[in-house]
């Protein structure tokens, strides 16, 4: 990706867009995701072809006589990692900034690579959790 298409991708995800973490199953931990909503399928598409990473999905449509169709496109995991390293210089909303540098720095050093947690790294996961939440 060129800068360019890194800050486009950036302000896209400052508008629309959103950096969580996410259970996928019940059993684990959240996860990294980043996910963008939008009527535009032309949009979520460019983005997708130029990351290489993540999916599309269409929305449920309830009622199609008022409503466009809707999609959104998710990123996961280290994908989701991988991407907010490229694109994190170029958000300008603090609150999405910030969540995206602590992920970023901090979410392998308290995710074992086993899923395996002592006392001690469930209080340290507990406490990075926390911190995400809290940001504002």
């Amino acid at each position: 990706m060129t800068n360019e298409e890194k800050a486009y991708i950036a302000g896209t995800i400052d508008g629309e867009g959103s950096i969580m973490l996410i259970k996928f199953h019940n059993n684990q931990f959240p996860s990294p995701c980043v996910s963008i909503s939008s009527t535009t399928i032309e949009l979520l598409e460019w983005i997708k072809n130029k990351t290489g990473v993540g999916n599309i999905i269409r929305k449920k449509n309830y009622n199609i006589e008022k409503h466009k169709n809707s999609f959104t496109y998710t990123v996961k995991y280290n994908d989701a990692i991988g991407l907010l390293k490229e694109i994190e210089p170029y958000l300008i909303l603090k609150s999405k900034k910030k969540r995206a540098q602590l992920i970023i720095n901090e979410y392998k050093n308290v995710t074992p690579r086993n899923g395996r947690y002592s006392i001690e790294m469930l209080d340290i996961k507990e406490q990075f959790y926390e911190n995400f939440i809290n940001i504002k």
